[in-house]
Formats: C-alpha cells, structure tokens, sequence
C-alpha cells in the first residue's frame, strides 16, 4: 500500500533535519520513508536489537548505537530540529519477564534522549507511547484524561515517558508530545519473535499452515491501527505551529475488532478458512478491550485514520504472503 504523503504534507519537511531512533524498526523505518520521501534530512540511531538492516532507507543517514549511550545520541542528533523517538522495548510478556531490561531502555533511554535533545536545541521530540498505559480499565472509549493504570512493566516505562515528555516541556525551552499507539501493524513487523504482535504472529501460523493460536477466549477487543496512520499522526505533531506541552493523544480508528474475527479474517484473506483458531491461557499483563476516543488528536493535530482496519490488513495480509514465503 502506498500513501502520498507529499499531497498530504506538502513541503513541510524539506531540507529539515530529523531524527528517528528506532529508524530500523517497524514503525520508525516507515516514518523514515516518509521523512524522505517529503524531502527531510533523516539519520536513524538504532542498535539492530528490534529492527533489521532491510529496513533501513538508502536515503537515510544511519549510526549504529543504543540510546542508552550519550556519545551516539550526541553525535545523531547535531543539528537536528526535530527528535522522532520511537526506540524501545515492545512486549508486554517480555517485559513481565525481564522488567530490569525495560526500565532501563524505555525509561533511562527516553531521559538520554530527552536530555540530548535539550543540549542540542531541539524544537520538538514526538514519542511513541502506548495504549497499555489504559490497563484494564472497563471504560469504552479509552479517553486520555483517563488515569494511567499500567498493568505491566511495559506499560509503567510507557506512562513514565510520558511523564518525562511533559516535565522536560515544561522544565525547559524544548516541546514534546506524547502519542498513544493503538495496536499498530502493517508491513515489516517482525512474525519470528517469541513475543510477535498478533497479526505478525496469526500471519506466520497460517502461511505455515497451522492454525493461528488465540490467548484467552477470543472475545477481547482491539482498535487495530495501520501503520500510516501513525506514520501521519507523527508527522503532523512535528509540523504543528502550536506548543504541544508534552500532551498526550490518542491514535487509532476509533473502532475495535474481536482477536477471533482478526483470526477469521486473517484465514479468509489467505484462503485457509480451514484452519480456525486454537485456544491458549491468556498472558500476563494482556487487557481485555481497548478502543480509542480519536477527538483530542482531531481537533489539536487535525489528525484522522488515513487506512481503515480492512483496507489495512489486506495490505498487511499480502506482505507477509511475500516475506513469509
């Protein structure tokens, strides 16, 4: 799927510096195309423990480096007006087994970031945060004047980057702002990790010819966002004229879809209706329903899906019937 992002963004990034930590990643390598496609000047840091060299942008300055360390920060984001900080830690049971690991990336991580930035003069850092920050909240739509209740290490490093977007804004003459992911997917995310996302995860089994497998009862919802719709949302928090101040908003569709229907979906789209899900314990630290009230990031960002859920992962579907093959 391709999107024009020159019609939609116009010349706001050219010749404009950027950089993108986690460029190697899923969504951050899709941010860098589009960086480059509207003419900005990208260096991605990131040290290959998520992301893939495949992914890089040719286009694209690269340095190898952890944003645990100061030096390769420092020397990535010279001269750089804007900061996308997309690098981190991702899954939920990962981060219940190994919850050291992601206080140390995502929390330490995102203040040598924030940090570098300060010291360099950067007008705005965007973060990627994440809908975890919800917990199992029973209230529909998820609202971001809602409380945080994070219900995993993942989602505590999450809500403190959060935290440290918003006390750097305020502390300082730097702006930031918070944007809550909702289940995101699309092209490039990774089906061969312990800890996949579902998508990734359903793709791999039913290509392989096995069933997808389904933790818990299949009954909890998810507002499934394609890629470009976060890939936008970023973009137009960086060209925005107005302080952001470290606020937090929402980006999703604004609509949900059971993991059961995903999972029938996914086996019509790859013509294996003859594989229906198994079932498995649920994890740890998994919520039941999550779906996003989009209006904060309507009416501040101007923000609005680009690609609907179906429209998305027909995309997805047909991507990872290529790459898995």
């Amino acid at each position: 799927m391709t999107t024009d992002w020159r019609k939609l963004h116009a010349d706001h990034f050219r010749n404009r510096r950027c950089l993108v930590t986690g460029g190697a990643g899923f969504i951050g390598s899709h941010l860098v195309d589009a960086l480059v496609e509207l003419g900005a000047a990208v260096t991605i840091l990131d040290d290959l423990s998520g992301g893939d060299r495949r992914n890089l942008n040719p286009a694209a300055r690269f340095i190898e480096g952890s944003i645990l360390d100061p030096r390769a920060i420092a020397s990535a984001i010279q001269g750089c007006e804007l900061v996308f900080h997309q690098a981190a830690k991702v899954s939920v049971p990962a981060s219940v087994a190994d919850p050291v690991s992601y206080f140390r990336v995502n929390v330490e991580g995102t203040q040598t970031v924030l940090e570098a930035a300060r010291q360099a003069r950067v007008r705005r850092v965007m973060f990627a945060a994440s809908s975890s920050a919800y917990g199992d909240s029973p209230i529909l739509p998820k609202v971001e004047t809602m409380a945080p209740l994070s219900h995993s290490p993942y989602a505590a490093s999450k809500v403190a980057g959060e935290h440290l977007m918003r006390a750097y804004a305020t502390s300082y003459d730097i702006d930031t702002v918070s944007l809550r992911y909702f289940n995101i997917f699309g092209p490039r995310q990774n089906a061969n990790s312990a800890y996949a996302g579902v998508i990734a995860a359903f793709a791999k089994r039913l290509l392989g010819g096995q069933p997808p497998v389904i933790t818990g009862d299949g009954t909890a919802t998810r507002d499934f966002t394609f890629v470009h719709n976060a890939v936008h949302a970023n973009l137009l928090a960086a060209r925005g004229e107005r302080r952001l101040g470290g606020e937090v908003f929402n980006i999703a569709t604004g609509q949900s879809s059971t993991v059961r229907h995903l999972a029938e979906r996914m086996a019509a789209l790859l013509g294996r209706a003859d594989l229906p899900p198994q079932f498995a314990p649920p994890r740890p630290g998994d919520v039941p329903h999550s779906r996003a009230d989009i209006a904060l990031a309507t009416k501040v960002l101007g923000y609005a899906p680009l690609v609907d859920f179906e429209s998305g992962l027909r995309a997805t579907v047909e991507w990872y019937r290529a790459a898995l093959a």
